[in-house]
């Protein structure tokens, strides 16, 4: 970012702050929000991440809203209030009290070594306490505000984990069209958007894995800003596709990157650096698309950890320059003993996993019938400007 821009966005962040604190003193902000993000730790680990914000007011997604409505609350994500200067307490099972202090992005990020875990909820997660214990001025510290944060710990007979991208790999968002891209990302909400075909099923066999016990875990990196947090959690719990932590970035760090691109490739592989560090034991299945870099950053971490990855699938966006790239990450990875597939559908990756020993034969059928249904649901009506169904 040229330095005068970077200037104007560190003015920009002041003014917002201090209006922000003028509508506090004049009684104008909604109730202040505790927002717990999915995270990921081990048994002696536990990684905390939150933030804390004023609360926008927005609800549980609708097949009918309009898309003006969807529209107003993407503008509130971003819109966001947040509260820096927060004192917390994270209080884990065994007792102990950890501080925390909201950074000026109104984040808080804490790691705890407990000596006693809490009892895990659907077998992965592990809750933990996060309780707001004040509020800087001239904000009201509201009374017991608290919530939970959840902490995958992967169990010791997982047989691997699976690392996923989100837009374009996940949840169809025309990234490569920025036209497509808008109207997809502002117009619609977590139940007007759309799955790729087939992959809700595709993600439950990977995570099913051969054992059967359902316990791979999934780990969700992406260049989404933390403001699109609720949008996602809702998309991956309305589809039925496996929960993960959803490893995002900060839209100041994005603001204040010299170049996106690069960007884009520090943070994904940060996030996999880190994920691969902390479960040295488990190897990884990684998923990405062609549009943009994940190739190139999947190639890197196969050489960064040998023997570790059992399989890299990326999803073709139909660019031909980008299938010719991804078809010369994947010669080059052949020294590795690595497959990169560049994948049409989620049935081609399944037969593959299936072939490599990491999912059932069976599965592929299920996988298949995900398919008809998805593709059935995107020759959908069409859809006027206010979000209702043409009739043709």
């Amino acid at each position: 970012m040229p330095p005068f821009l970077d200037k104007f966005s560190d003015w920009a962040e002041r003014a917002d702050d201090t209006l922000t604190r003028m509508r506090a003193r004049l009684g104008l902000l909604n109730p202040l929000q505790l927002v717990p993000y999915r995270s990921y730790g081990t048994t002696t680990r536990l990684y905390v991440k939150g933030r804390l914000l004023t609360d926008k007011g927005i609800k549980e997604p609708d097949p009918n809203d309009s898309r003006w409505h969807n529209l107003l609350n993407m503008y509130r994500r971003f819109d966001s209030n947040e509260i820096s200067g927060a004192m917390l307490s994270v209080q884990p099972a065994d007792g102990s009290t950890h501080p925390v202090v909201t950074d000026e992005e109104g984040y808080f990020t804490l790691n705890l070594q407990p000596e006693v875990l809490p009892e895990p909820i659907d077998y992965l997660w592990y809750p933990v306490d996060v309780l707001l214990k004040q509020s800087p001025p001239p904000f009201p510290t509201p009374p017991g505000l608290n919530t939970q944060a959840m902490v995958l710990i992967p169990p010791t007979d997982a047989e691997y984990g699976i690392i996923s991208d989100l837009d374009d790999t996940v949840i169809q968002t025309s990234a490569t069209d920025l036209i497509r891209m808008a109207r997809t990302v502002l117009l619609r909400n977590a139940r007007s958007r759309l799955p790729f075909k087939g992959v809700a099923e595709f993600y439950r066999a990977l995570q099913l894995g051969r054992n059967g016990k359902r316990n791979n875990p999934f780990f969700y990196v992406s260049s989404s800003p933390w403001n699109l947090y609720d949008l996602l959690e809702d998309f991956l719990d309305l589809n039925n596709i496996p929960p993960g932590p959803l490893l995002l970035r900060d839209m100041a760090v994005k603001r204040k990157s010299s170049a996106d691109a690069s960007a884009h490739h520090g943070h994904k592989l940060k996030e996999i650096d880190n994920l691969l560090l902390t479960y040295p034991q488990l190897p990884f299945v990684l998923i990405g698309d062609s549009g943009q870099e994940d190739a190139n950053i999947y190639r890197e971490v196969v050489r960064r950890y040998p023997g570790r990855i059992l399989a890299v699938y990326i999803r073709d966006v139909n660019l031909p320059e980008r299938a010719a790239m991804v078809d010369r990450v994947s010669e080059e990875l052949r020294q590795d003993k690595v497959e990169m597939l560049l994948v049409q559908d989620t049935v081609q990756a399944a037969e593959h996993a299936a072939q490599r020993g990491l999912i059932h034969q069976e599965a592929i059928p299920a996988v298949e019938q995900e398919k008809r249904k998805d593709e059935s649901a995107e020759d959908g009506p069409e859809e006027d400007t206010s979000g209702k169904p043409i009739m043709k």
